[in-house]
């Protein structure tokens, strides 16, 4: 009985938030497992299918995840503390995806949106406990990292389960590694000519720096436009594509968003 004792109270959420592997391997063994990245690494797709059958390792990494206490979070740095929080988003969206995986092979759902409510959206759904509470995935976007971290790349990183989504790395984000990341995943994002480039007509840009275009304005105020000309060399393939994203008035469109889910199996319909 005392050996057991000793056990239960070794393992206890409060010894595992204590514990925390900052560097999140245990989600980077998932997503090296189940994330097909290709199209030069500029593209993701998740075999969702697989992830299904065996959910271990991923709940395993969720119930890490659910054992942060907000003392423990609040000691942390803040690259380690915005890591934290978007693999949270991401790796329970991967949850919410696999447990209505039966939805997706049924056909009775294509896309993350067909698994709301009448009332709620799934990104209003408290399906996960993080810091102690009851959360949603918008709580999480946009109550939590947009509100306390004025970082506009972090909306290449978050990834919502949608074929224009971007990619999904197939390693976890970790604090001490994140400038880099997040900057390769806006590189990445905008290197994407199905979601970003510069055509005849302008700048084609993703709906998402559209719908946040407020987090795009530097200090100075700055436009979208003249956020996007600090990434030239990703945004354009030639020199006269980089002269015209020097121009003031570069016509500025946003793209239709495929909604569809980013599964493995619809690697050739986007």
């Amino acid at each position: 009985m005392r050996y057991l004792l000793l056990i239960l109270i070794l393992v206890t959420p409060s010894t595992i938030s204590q514990t925390f592997d900052l560097q999140h391997q245990r989600f980077t063994e998932v997503l090296q497992q189940h994330v097909v990245v290709y199209n030069e690494g500029l593209k993701s797709a998740v075999d969702y299918a697989t992830l299904a059958s065996a959910p271990e390792p991923l709940n395993s990494y969720l119930r890490m995840l659910s054992a942060v206490t907000e003392k423990q979070y609040q000691q942390w740095s803040d690259s380690h503390q915005l890591a934290f929080l978007i693999n949270a988003y991401n790796a329970f969206t991967l949850q919410l995806i696999i447990e209505n995986f039966h939805t997706f092979k049924s056909g009775n759902a294509e896309s993350i949106r067909d698994l709301g409510g009448f009332f709620t959206s799934p990104w209003e759904q408290e399906f996960f406990t993080l810091l102690g509470e009851k959360r949603t995935l918008d709580w999480l976007e946009h109550e939590k990292i947009r509100v306390d971290f004025d970082e506009p790349r972090i909306h290449a990183a978050l990834v919502c389960a949608a074929v224009s989504c971007p990619k999904l790395r197939a390693e976890a984000f970790v604090g001490d590694k994140l400038e880099q990341q997040l900057d390769d995943q806006m590189v990445s994002f905008l290197r994407d000519r199905n979601k970003n480039g510069i055509d005849d007509r302008g700048l084609y840009l993703s709906k998402i720096f559209d719908w946040y275009a407020e987090d795009f304005k530097q200090v100075n105020e700055a436009s979208v436009r003249e956020y996007m000309r600090q990434y030239a060399q990703a945004l354009a393939d030639n020199e006269e594509q980089r002269q015209r994203l020097t121009e003031t008035d570069i016509a500025i469109r946003y793209t239709d968003y495929n909604w569809n889910l980013n599964s493995r199996s619809r690697l050739q319909r986007d």
